[in-house]
């Protein structure tokens, strides 16, 4: 079987001259670069290494990650990386992706347990503890918060099954 890769990231500029790098998340996922974590370059390079294991990462949630790659010690390699995006197998990025994968997930209709009313994610907000969901259906609008209570599991097709908390109500459709 063949191994899935996702693009994670891309590297925006370098930092300082230990060759680090930063990187910013791309497809609207939240950071994923993580110490450990074997990232592939592309476009790969002609000559010299196509992947690299992150050494170190930190990141302030505003301007991407700082990140530390194996095999890139200096500013020159470290340039050679700009412009790049990084890619991470499947295997490898956590289990609960799903849940804030904005690419897959705006579109996609939910179901409402128990008063099955049906509405379509529209947007996905990113938030400091959750992200949030948009939601239109023919009741309006409503925000769902991405937590354990109201969304357990993301199936691969099909309506995604959701709970809305007491006191959110769907927003009248104006």
């Amino acid at each position: 079987m063949r191994e899935r890769f996702r693009a994670i990231a891309r590297v925006e500029k370098t930092h300082g001259r230990r060759g680090e790098v930063v990187t910013v998340s791309v497809h609207g996922l939240p950071s994923l670069v993580r110490e450990g974590l074997e990232v592939f370059v592309v476009p790969p390079a002609l000559k010299g290494p196509r992947h690299h294991v992150v050494t170190s990462c930190s990141s302030d949630d505003r301007s991407g990650c700082l990140v530390g790659l194996s095999g890139v010690g200096d500013l020159r390699a470290a340039e050679g990386l700009v412009g790049k995006t990084l890619l991470a197998r499947e295997a490898d990025l956590p289990e609960d992706l799903s849940l804030h994968d904005a690419a897959r997930l705006v579109g996609r209709v939910v179901e409402v347990s128990p008063t099955g009313d049906t509405g379509t994610i529209e947007e996905v907000m990113r938030g400091p503890a959750n992200d949030v969901w948009v939601v239109r259906g023919a009741r309006g609008e409503i925000l769902l918060p991405v937590i354990d209570d109201v969304v357990s599991a993301v199936p691969e097709s099909g309506p995604i099954p959701v709970r809305v908390p007491a006191g959110l109500e769907w927003e009248a459709a104006s």
